[in-house]
């Protein structure tokens, strides 16, 4: 572990921290029984995001509209790769360093659907961004390196009319978007409908070198250029019925549709006696989805909550492919997902001291598909190729917790889930695979204020939690090299046939979390953590040479094969540091307390093992040692003019996969700029550069038979947003 950002880190917190000796004004505090599982305090203003995240009773980062609407961006993915301890990886957000599969994204508390893309949704519909470093008992505890939960807008309270249209620009030609949000009340009911359409455009550019020695060395370079697009549209309707002063049932839906479409070409700049190489190829392909919600909610009495929540989603899609090679390949697929959820939870508060609630979740999707594969018009794999696949789960949840005010300075979550998932796979031969994991996580979250107004608290956290494996982990269908595409010849490690195990586990974590909160009266806060994971039953993909036989039963020669394996025992730990508030609060001495200039920075320091793989570098996969992100946002006194910019930075790294696997990256790094000009009251246009001056980035792959290094050219996204009330 690099203890030079560790260093950073503390003495930026001993800095800082003297400026902070000033308490906060006094917090009115009012309990109201029967309506809020948390304390309610009362005060003179609304709860801004950072007075939420002080009363909950779990460790909770918490951005609402403001830090939504910051930069104009277009899709939320793009505001969640600013926020503190969290990156994206090929468009799907990780915390703390660890891969997609950790972190758990929730849509309104329950689990996003299947192939849920971020990117494609406005932070328009968005009303908050939370997120938890640690699982709790009424969520799915899949949840080992935190939960994102993606609060839609609700209803309104007033008519609401808003208009955003946009504009972007990154390759080829610019991309529009925009989206409208119509809501209303009449009586004790109130809907809105807010509706967007997005497109995007841009070009991958990249060049790829092979050196390659499996006895006969070849080595061979390519320029990659892939030219992307696409479109679509989403609504997320919702309506509310308050059916008297104890009951409410609230119906929302998610709807999308849309298409894409990527074409990618090659150029070979060099290439010395190299058997294959890549070809141009021409992809397409559209997805739908439909997904609606029941919630029920009946105030019993003073002392007792029932809620009961059902849903049903139906979603889809399809792809071809064709690969200009010799002979040529076509590829044709489509799914079928569709799935019922039903849950429910009931409360009941003890002595104004205890909130205990039980409940439960349950789960039921199926899944169907089909591919074709053909080279030169006959089928890649006769037997598999074109014959129906489906996979049904089932998920069982129950759960109890208790939140317990054990005095005004001590409060406690105590916790208790147990989860049962069933996973079955069939093909149309006959061929079955059963899946069954059961995984019972006990979790505590305890919270010390050290003056009952909480403006300085330390969180602690034991948890249990897990990760499952996903549908195409467990898929035992295999996909053939693109580079090695004939089954009757070997192919290397370098480019590997990749199929699914049954017999997968799920990982299991065990977590320890404590952290120091410090908030300010005017609104500003900082954070010093550390966090540590205990996991077993890790899962990770292994490239072996095969032999012909009933695990691989595709070819009659020898080949590589890449397969995800429960590879070993692995441990993680980290540092994260945080602060933000307004620059006259934070350092007194430099600032006028009246200037309107915002600061944030967060510093977040990783360290991890694998045991089956021997060092040093032997960290978890994409797991970085450390990375850093400041900010600021200025309101200028003469014109109505905000600004802003986001620095963040990720140093490059070495992992050591297995014995003879090993990756190295790169550093990235990425400026994000906005200035906002106020029309009018009602009105706004925002100008944006999404990583603003940037660098390329370089990793390279290291096997047994050689190396692949490939050079990736970044590009700056140019936008601009208008906004206005009507």
């Amino acid at each position: 572990m690099n203890l030079h950002p560790i260093a950073a880190a503390c003495a930026l917190a001993a800095a800082t921290v003297p400026a902070f000796a000033q308490d906060g004004l006094p917090d009115t505090q009012q309990p109201r029984a029967g309506q809020k599982l948390e304390r309610v305090e009362v005060t003179s203003r609304p709860s801004t995001d950072t007075d939420l995240r002080r009363k909950s009773p779990v460790a909770k980062q918490i951005y609402g509209r403001e830090e939504l609407e910051k930069y104009g961006d277009t899709n939320v993915a793009d505001v969640l790769k600013r926020l503190p301890g969290v990156d994206l990886s090929a468009g799907a957000p990780r915390m703390r360093g660890l891969g997609s599969g950790y972190t758990l994204i929730l849509i309104n508390g329950d689990p996003a659907p299947p192939g849920f893309d971020l990117s494609q949704l406005d932070p328009a519909q968005v009303e908050r961004i939370e997120i938890t470093k640690g699982p709790t008992a009424d969520q799915s505890a899949q949840a080992v390196a935190g939960a994102i939960n993606i609060i839609l807008k609700d209803a309104p309270k007033v008519t609401q009319r808003d208009l955003r249209l946009n504009a972007n620009y990154s390759a080829v030609r610019p991309s529009a978007g925009g989206s409208f949000t119509y809501g209303e009340r009449q009586g004790g009911v109130s809907y809105s409908l807010p509706v967007s359409i997005f497109s995007w455009r841009g070009l991958n550019e990249s060049t790829t070198t092979r050196n390659i020695d499996t006895g006969t060395p070849w080595q061979a370079t390519q320029a990659q250029e892939q030219n992307f697009w696409g479109a679509g549209w989403n609504a997320t309707p919702r309506v509310n019925w308050k059916i008297d002063d104890d009951q409410s049932l609230n119906a929302s839906a998610f709807l999308q549709q849309g298409r894409w479409h990527f074409n990618t070409k090659f150029d070979t700049l060099a290439s010395e006696g190299a058997p294959y190489l890549d070809s141009n190829t021409r992809n397409l392909g559209d997805w739908h989805m439909a997904r609606g919600n029941l919630q029920y909610q009946n105030q019993l009495n003073d002392t007792q909550r029932l809620e009961l929540k059902a849903g049903a989603q139906d979603a889809g899609g399809g792809f071809h492919n064709d690969t200009f090679s010799t002979p040529g390949r076509q590829s044709d697929g489509d799914n079928k997902d569709r799935n019922l959820t039903q849950g429910g939870k009931f409360t009941q508060i003890l002595n104004d001291a205890h909130s205990l609630t039980g409940g439960w979740d349950l789960e039921w999707r199926r899944r169907d598909e089909t591919r074709t594969v053909l080279v030169d018009g006959q089928l890649q794999l006769p037997g598999v190729d074109g014959q129906p696949f489906s996979a049904r789960i089932d998920r069982q949840a129950f759960f109890v917790q208790d939140e317990w005010e054990i005095s005004p300075q001590w409060s406690a979550y105590v916790g208790l889930r147990t989860e049962r998932i069933r996973t079955e796979t069939a093909t149309d031969d006959g061929d079955q695979h059963v899946n069954t994991s059961s995984v019972t996580t006990p979790l505590l979250h305890l919270n010390y204020k050290f003056d009952p107004k909480g403006r300085d608290l330390i969180r602690a956290s034991l948890t249990r939690s897990y990760k499952a494996p996903n549908l195409n982990q467990l898929l035992a269908r295999p996909a053939l090299s693109g580079l090695y595409p004939d089954p009757t010849v070997g192919n290397i490690d370098q480019s590997p046939d990749n199929i699914g195990n049954p017999n997968l586990k799920p990982e299991l974590a065990t977590g320890l979390d404590l952290a120091y909160e410090k908030y300010m009266q005017g609104g500003g806060m900082i954070s010093i953590g550390g966090f540590y994971r205990r996991v077993s039953n890790l899962i990770r993909n292994v490239v072996t040479l095969e032999q012909p036989g009933p695990d691989m039963f595709w070819s009659p020669v020898a080949r590589y094969v890449n397969r995800p394996v429960n590879f070993s025992r692995a441990q993680a730990a980290g540092l994260e540091l945080e602060i933000k508030g307004r620059a006259g609060e934070l350092m007194p001495g430099w600032f006028d307390p009246k200037l309107p200039l915002n600061l944030r920075a967060s510093l977040n320091v990783y360290h991890s093992r694998v045991d089956a793989v021997q060092g040093p570098n032997n960290r978890l996969d994409a797991q970085q040692p450390w990375s850093a992100n400041v900010g600021f946002d200025y309101r200028t006194k003469s014109l109505p003019i905000n600004l802003g910019a986001s620095f963040a930075y990720t140093p490059g790294y070495l992992t050591q996969q297995t014995d003879v696997q090993s990756t190295d990256v790169s550093r990235t790094r990425s400026l994000d700029m906005f200035a906002q000009y106020i029309l009018s009251k009602t009105s706004s246009i925002r100008v944006s550069a999404n990583n603003f001056a940037p660098v390329d980035t370089q990793s390279e792959v290291f096997t047994r038979d050689g190396s692949t290094f490939t050079d990736r050219k970044a590009r700056t996204q140019f936008g601009v947003t208008w906004e206005t009330k009507l």
